[in-house]
């Protein structure tokens, strides 16, 4: 656990280092997803079935790839009506938020009575990805399936990885069923992304790919980008939360463990004006991380993954929640209404002491596939309106074509463009 306070020497270079990241890959990453890659191209479903031997410890022919029925039949009796009442929870509030933010078709008129606009419609064939590695994550299904089904996608691929008996556990089986996941895939990593992006015999190829991973996914999904489209780069877990002598100490340190569970390159941070509130943060940790069950994962993310920083202002901290752009920040400030308006890089803003995270991963509304590694700087969130394609519509009515002529004269004569000129000139003419 790192822990910074502003009046040490080399203070801002020490926390630069932790809070402004460039979320570009490391080469070796970067060389071993291409090589991956590189495999599938030439191997196609062969090459998954060898790389889901290797990563997962299955093995698994490429006719056993998809989830058939029969499997898909016995899912509603294996889980529980508790485990289905949260499945259903969780979609409607999901699927109101995406019905609610949906793009919407409009026209107008221009200055020369030019009919303009847009139209939205769903791609055809999307890919999804459900990282299932330490954890099934169900909750993943719900922000990224569920809204899909919201825009009125009428292809949803699912990519998931298997357990070590080659199954994908039931709950989150019948959750994709739930949110309508068309054909589903036990295959997971690089060799997913892969196949969706570039098709096999197995796998046909989507239109765009969704959904978040570990490193290896991430930067598959940045290497495959122009073979397909993709939503964004979400990678490990993140949280920072930014908070004045208000917040409570154990509210605080629960938030910070519950991104920790995730383990790997997860990060969490504390940001705070409060010496008292920073020691006490500290110590909850040490006491709330001994009962949890992923004792792993949270030791590894508290030893390599956290930091602790006492700021000597408010606008200091704000100012470093805006150089890492988390994934997640949560805002435990007296005055939050001001200080929302300047943090303009997070994912998503957990707003006072009860706005636990967790709500928002599991149940809230809005996606919890957010940008990470800094990446918020530059992506959104995803939203339902990655799921639809933008076309713009130009209707020209005689009377506006010749209310436009003479300004396009203008352009194609500076351009050299003159074909153009002349194809707006001719219909201008045209008495029939």
């Amino acid at each position: 656990m790192r822990q910074l306070r502003f009046n040490d020497p080399g203070f801002q270079k020490k926390v630069s280092k932790v809070f402004i990241r460039d979320a570009a890959p490391d080469k070796a990453l970067k060389s071993k997803v291409a090589d991956i890659i590189e495999s599938i191209i030439t191997g196609k479903d062969k090459a998954i079935s060898r790389f889901t031997k290797t990563f997962d410890g299955v093995d698994i022919l490429p006719s056993e790839f998809r989830v058939d029925e029969a499997e898909l039949s016995k899912v509603a009796k294996e889980v529980s009506s508790k485990t289905k009442k949260a499945i259903r929870c969780s979609q409607r509030n999901v699927q109101k938020f995406a019905q609610a933010s949906m793009r919407k078709n409009w026209r107008m008129r221009n200055d020369q009575g030019v009919v303009v606009g847009e139209i939205y419609q769903p791609y055809s064939r999307v890919g999804i990805y459900i990282p299932g590695g330490s954890a099934p994550l169900v909750s993943t299904v719900l922000m990224t399936v569920a809204i899909a089904k919201a825009a009125k996608v009428e292809d949803i691929v699912v990519c998931t990885p298997p357990g070590k008996n080659g199954k994908v556990c039931a709950e989150l089986l019948y959750a994709l069923q739930q949110c309508g996941a068309t054909t589903i895939y036990r295959i997971g990593g690089v060799q997913a992304i892969a196949a969706m992006a570039l098709g096999t015999k197995t796998i046909p190829k989507v239109d765009k790919i969704f959904g978040p991973g570990n490193s290896f996914v991430v930067e598959a999904k940045r290497q495959l980008f122009g073979n397909v489209s993709i939503d964004l780069l979400p990678g490990p877990s993140e949280i920072l939360v930014l908070s004045d002598s208000s917040g409570r100490a154990d509210f605080i340190a629960s938030d910070l463990l519950a991104q920790a569970e995730h383990g790997g390159d997860s990060k969490v941070a504390f940001v705070t004006t409060s010496s008292k509130l920073l020691e006490n943060v500290k110590e909850q940790l040490k006491i709330r991380s001994k009962s949890l069950s992923r004792q792993k994962q949270i030791r590894e993310v508290l030893k390599n993954g956290t930091t602790l920083v006492l700021v000597n202002s408010l606008n200091q901290g704000i100012q470093l929640a805006n150089s890492f752009a988390p994934e997640h920040l949560s805002l435990i400030v007296k005055n939050h209404k001001e200080v929302v308006s300047k943090l303009n890089t997070s994912g998503a803003i957990f707003i006072g002491q009860y706005s636990a995270v967790a709500i928002g991963d599991f149940l809230a509304g809005p996606s919890h596939t957010l940008p990470t590694g800094g990446a918020g700087r530059s992506f959104s969130g995803l939203t339902v309106d990655m799921f639809q394609r933008r076309t713009s519509i130009v209707e020209v009515s005689k009377g506006a074509l010749n209310k436009s002529a003479e300004s396009v004269k203008v352009f194609s004569e500076i351009e050299g463009l003159d074909a153009h000129g002349e194809s707006v000139f001719l219909r201008k003419t045209d008495h029939s």
